[in-house]
């Protein structure tokens, strides 16, 4: 009888400890622990997006993809959230006379992006946070949340949009410089990069091509045209990445990530979301009976 109790309370010890080590890595995860997984993360999951795209002459091309994950995850190792694996089906149409750019054609990231969240919630998920890595994706994706009204979903979308705390910038600024044209692959991304993963980063060669912007569009105004980031930052660079540093890198990072924290914690707990999608989808379907 004494032995049978003992061995009771192991396989129950078990049990509990395998359910604390529940990855919270989708593609660790086997089937079994999935359906465990999905209800652990209160059916949320963040699609963290980048994209293969040059970054100046001294980051890698996978600098998005690498910023974007490395959020994810330790957000998601603070307040248990699933994270999908690498996501690269993003809008880089600016880059492409760049060495080693990825460019899709708009119909296919669109199509991906959407029958990726589709893919999800039908396996459970019901709230998905989108951790952008990429500036190119900025009008995509407000566009793509718009669109997303477009007929009935059974998923709440999410776009985690964090702000830099001004005191986090000024320490930043006190190790490293001021970086006046800081837009991409500069002082702030660069540092970033040394934080997760220096081995990839080279800064002798930051200075090897300008990061400058050319303002060769100067003489128009009050007009948006398409070649803007080419006609300021044709070596696909903004900025001086020769003047980054992990510590920095380490400050801004971890500011996201509690933002981030907090963002996870706000939507697992929100259900003005899907009330609001449920009640506007309802009058989508019978306008004429929408009060007036």
């Amino acid at each position: 009888m004494k032995t049978w109790i003992n061995l009771s309370i192991l396989f129950f010890l078990a049990c509990g400890l395998q359910a604390q080590e529940l990855s919270f890595r989708l593609e660790e995860l086997t089937a079994p622990d999935y359906v465990q997984a999905v209800e652990k993360s209160s059916k949320t999951c963040i699609l963290p997006i980048g994209v293969f795209e040059k970054h100046g002459p001294h980051l890698p091309l996978g600098t998005d993809l690498y910023i974007a994950r490395e959020l994810a995850l330790r957000a998601a190792a603070a307040e248990y959230t699933l994270v999908f694996p690498w996501y690269y089906f993003s809008q880089i149409n600016e880059a492409r006379h760049q060495p080693g750019t990825i460019s899709y054609s708009p119909e296919l990231i669109w199509k991906m992006l959407q029958e990726t969240l589709d893919e999800l919630a039908r396996n459970g998920f019901e709230k998905i946070i989108i951790v952008n890595g990429h500036g190119g994706n900025n009008a995509f994706l407000n566009y793509f949340g718009m669109a997303q009204l477009s007929e009935e979903r059974d998923y709440s979308l999410y776009w985690f949009q964090p702000t830099y705390d001004s005191e986090v910038l000024e320490r930043m600024e006190e190790l490293t410089q001021y970086d006046e044209y800081d837009s991409h692959a500069g002082n702030r991304e660069s540092s970033l990069m040394a934080a997760i993963q220096p081995e990839v980063v080279h800064p002798e060669r930051a200075g090897q091509q300008s990061g400058v912007d050319q303002d060769r569009l100067k003489h128009l105004t009050n007009v948006y045209t398409g070649i803007w980031w080419y006609a300021s930052y044709p070596n696909h660079y903004g900025g001086d990445g020769a003047k980054a540093n992990a510590e920095a890198g380490a400050l801004l990072l971890q500011s996201v990530v509690d933002q981030l924290v907090k963002t996870i914690r706000t939507v697992k707990a929100d259900e003005g979301v899907p009330a609001l999608q449920k009640q506007f989808f309802k009058e989508a379907a019978d306008p004429l009976k929408t009060r007036q």
